[in-house]
């Protein structure tokens, strides 16, 4: 009984971890890429415009890949050709929409991408 009590605590201890880890990171990355709220999680795709696409471009900058993006807020066919690369590095479906599952690896990438940038 007292064991599944440590153990219970021990796994909410981890989990608080996390939370505080993914908040951290979070937080981080607003600081670099100011343009919105990193809750502000709307589905972009091509040729929608403003703040968040400039989030998005923003955020796929700082994690890497050539080339860099231009930070206009102008979801054109360079922002989706890079959207579509990072979706294949994690493991996404490659359709270039924004949506929730791209928006969490945008915030929270992979270390390293083995897929070659498309020419």
């Amino acid at each position: 009984m007292i064991r599944r009590k440590y153990s219970a605590l021990g796994a909410a201890l981890l989990t608080a971890g996390a939370l505080a880890t993914t908040t951290h990171e979070a937080a981080a990355a607003e600081k670099t890429c100011p343009y919105t709220s990193s809750i502000d999680r709307p589905a972009l795709t091509y040729v929608n415009t403003g703040p968040s696409v400039k989030q998005a471009q923003c955020l796929s900058n700082v994690w890497g890949g050539v080339p860099k993006l231009a930070v206009d807020g102008v979801f054109g066919t360079a922002t989706s050709k890079k959207i579509i690369w990072i979706q294949g590095c994690h493991g996404l479906g490659r359709t270039g929409v924004v949506d929730q599952d791209t928006w969490r690896v945008l915030y929270h990438p992979a270390l390293d991408c083995y897929d070659p940038y498309p020419k």
